[in-house]
């Protein structure tokens, strides 16, 4: 089995596939009088495409056990998908880039607390895989009638190796 280890998530490293949603290096600003600050512009949000339109969802990700195999992939050819979690949580980003899928090029990436992603119209992604906790995310996805999901199974899974951070994973 091909083993796929993870690196830390930076919007340089990601940038192929979409944006790093987070706060830190990101363009800021106060309003409202100096009571709030503003952090803006993070993500390039793309759903427009055959009358599509912005909705706001929340993910409810359960719990993956160790080891973690990557069997499936799936794409949105349409829209962007943004998750941006709503807690102090930690995840896995396993991608590959838009266009016919090779998993000679698979991506595994380590989100730390605070990070969000933003995957590109048509990037490979594999489905939340959180950790610790159940955990929820707010996700900025694409509306509309027609479907918006390809679904591959790979030919061979992938073992998803556990990243060498700082937080602990189960």
């Amino acid at each position: 089995m091909q083993i796929l280890h993870m690196e830390p998530l930076t919007r340089a490293a990601f940038a192929p596939f979409g944006d790093v949603i987070e706060l830190e290096g990101a363009r800021h600003f106060p309003i409202n009088g100096g009571t709030t600050e503003r952090f803006h512009d993070l993500a390039a949000i793309d759903v427009d495409e055959a009358g599509g339109r912005p909705i706001v969802n929340v993910f409810r990700a359960q719990p993956r056990a160790w080891p973690v195999e990557i069997a499936m992939m799936e794409r949105h050819p349409l829209g962007s998908q943004a998750f941006v979690p709503l807690g102090d949580v930690g995840y896995a980003v396993v991608v590959a880039p838009a266009g016919a899928f090779d998993p000679a090029h698979l991506r595994a990436f380590w989100a730390g607390r605070g990070q969000g992603v933003n995957y590109a119209k048509g990037v490979w992604h594999h489905p939340l895989l959180a950790f610790d906790r159940v955990s929820d995310f707010v996700v900025i996805d694409r509306g509309g009638a027609q479907p918006n999901c390809d679904e591959i199974t790979l030919a061979a899974p992938w073992r998803l190796a556990r990243a060498h951070e700082p937080l602990a994973l189960a």
